[in-house]
């Protein structure tokens, strides 16, 4: 009976195994989006199908259900990270939302499977409903308004000496803070070509430059720019491989940004740095709180910089 039981569970997973590895390519590479379908719905599947495949054979209880789902869950991350499909540094942040998921899957599929009403044949028409259902609303469900992240400093120096260090900036220093220590892109400097309107701002990462055309140039309150090019957000980090996901290419996007100084008085300066983006990863609310606190850490490290040269000069 015991070893039913573990056959039963062994051909659950890899079941499991093989249907998600399937809806995550459809999703990912043919629809091209991160949304619901990879972050909830996929997640969900991992914890539910184990445990009422089994269930279904056999009785189980309820911490062998939860077990089942979070052995699964692991399996296919070890899976995403030998095939090269994904880092750690996304899997560790969609983490709180792949453990909700599996945990109510696990939960429902155990609950399922001691049901009468739960038939095979019209669970699985039911989940392969859901499937087009999540897919086609990530497919269609494309983010439209742009993000503002603003973040400000008082600068205790006169506004034109601000000024002078926001359009330009020399080398910063190694950053200490322990996000950019996961691989995050961040500044190191930032040139120019020209003054003006029409001049070209560089704004140098550590995985290439945001291209920035000048806007608006009106020294020295006001310097505005949109983003023509832009690097990559991160270099993914993989026990086994380099990897590069496509989440890496388009699905964060910045479109514009601007410094914004105002005089407080002789020797002291507000500096607002604002960026403006979209984020094309579902659940949007979920990402959004990741790259608004990714984007304040950038902005704080870029506008303490000029503040310290500031005060220096």
């Amino acid at each position: 009976m015991k070893k039913i039981l573990t056959n039963i569970k062994l051909i659950s997973i890899v079941a499991t195994l093989l249907l998600v590895q399937l809806l995550g390519y459809l999703s990912i590479n043919v629809f091209g989006d991160y949304g619901w379908t990879a972050f909830f719905f996929i997640p969900f599947i991992i914890g539910f199908l184990p445990a009422y495949i089994t269930g279904k054979k056999t009785e189980i209880t309820k911490p062998t259900a939860y077990g089942l789902g979070f052995l699964t869950l692991g399996l296919a991350i070890l899976l995403l990270l030998l095939l090269a499909v994904e880092g750690m540094i996304c899997i560790l942040m969609a983490s709180p939302l792949l453990i909700f998921a599996v945990w109510l899957g696990s939960y429902l599929g155990y609950k399922s499977s001691n049901s009468d009403l739960a038939n095979p044949k019209n669970t699985t028409i039911l989940l392969l409903f859901l499937s087009l259902g999540f897919m086609s609303f990530d497919y269609i469900n494309k983010p439209k308004d742009l993000i503002p992240v603003r973040t400000k400093v008082i600068v205790n120096a006169p506004i034109q000496n601000v000024w002078d260090n926001v359009v330009t900036f020399e080398q910063i220093n190694e950053p200490v803070d322990w996000i950019f220590k996961t691989g995050i892109s961040y500044p190191t400097d930032a040139t120019i070509k020209g003054t003006g309107v029409g001049a070209i701002r560089y704004c140098n990462f550590t995985t290439g430059s945001f291209v920035e055309p000048i806007t608006t140039w009106n020294e020295p309150n006001l310097l505005q720019f949109d983003v023509k090019e832009q690097p990559i957000p991160m270099n993914e980090l993989n026990p086994f491989w380099e990897v590069h996901p496509p989440h890496l290419d388009g699905y964060f996007k910045s479109y514009k940004g601007q410094f914004k100084l105002t005089r407080i008085s002789e020797n002291r300066t507000e500096l607002e740095g604002t960026t403006f983006y979209k984020v094309d990863i579902n659940p949007e609310a979920y990402w959004k709180t990741w790259s608004d606190f990714i984007v304040h850490r950038i902005h704080k490290r870029v506008l303490n910089h000029i503040k310290n040269k500031s005060e220096l000069n």
